[in-house]
């Protein structure tokens, strides 16, 4: 069997033996660990960016329902004060 001899970064100096094996598994763990961990914040950025575009186009709508009911109260206001002054 295989292995491979690690130096710590310690200022003992000490060091470990493991096998290839063991070490190939670990990383291989880890390497899908980190892919899944990505694949998941992507996906969650992906959600975040369509509920924004959606929170945009929503208010865009309101917005512009806002400004054309305005307009309409101003025209009424207009038209009432039309009928307010007095006829001579």
């Amino acid at each position: 069997m295989k292995t491979l001899e690690l130096k710590a970064g310690s200022p003992s100096g000490s060091s470990w033996k493991s096998p290839v094996q063991k070490l190939a598994k670990f990383f291989e763990r880890s390497r899908d660990r980190w892919k899944a961990k990505y694949f998941a914040k992507k996906e969650q950025y992906k959600l975040m960016g369509n509920q924004a575009r959606a929170v945009e186009k929503s208010r865009a709508k309101w917005r512009e329902m806002a400004e054309l009911a305005q307009t309409q109260v101003r025209e009424l206001q207009q038209e009432l004060e039309q009928y307010k002054k007095p006829s001579s």
